[in-house]
């Protein structure tokens, strides 16, 4: 996931604030209530708001979270891809050295037996 989604959220909430403001500064300017009344529902806006707010913040931690794990589980299945890749490697990489000794020392061998034909010719 990019960072972009960050970007996002933060631009989503910093509007969201930024409404709940605006919508409680307007309703204080045009309500046409005691102020005893409009105390009271500055007190329940704030109520809600705070709980919107803390609303918002659960569903962006559950989905950090939710990130989070997938992230750490991908990163696991690489991790056993990786081993296995590299076990095969290695057991190629030791099949080749063999082949390779096994080669040389049929070169050796006849290298001495042509060098003890041309000793008893």
């Amino acid at each position: 996931m990019s960072n972009n989604n960050g970007g996002e959220f933060g631009a989503f909430f910093s509007g969201f604030l930024m409404g709940g403001l605006v919508g409680a500064a307007t309703a204080l300017l045009l309500a046409p209530q005691s102020g005893e009344e409009t105390r009271e529902q500055i007190r329940e806006q704030g109520t809600q708001f705070r709980s919107q707010a803390e609303e918002t913040l659960a569903e962006a931690r559950a989905k950090v979270e939710a990130v989070a794990a997938d992230i750490k589980r991908r990163a696991e299945e690489t991790q056993r891809r990786s081993q296995a890749v590299l076990k095969e490697a290695q057991a190629q990489m030791d099949k080749v050295v063999e082949e390779t000794k096994k080669a040389a020392e049929e070169v050796e061998e006849e290298a001495a037996a042509q060098v003890e034909a041309e000793a008893d010719a």
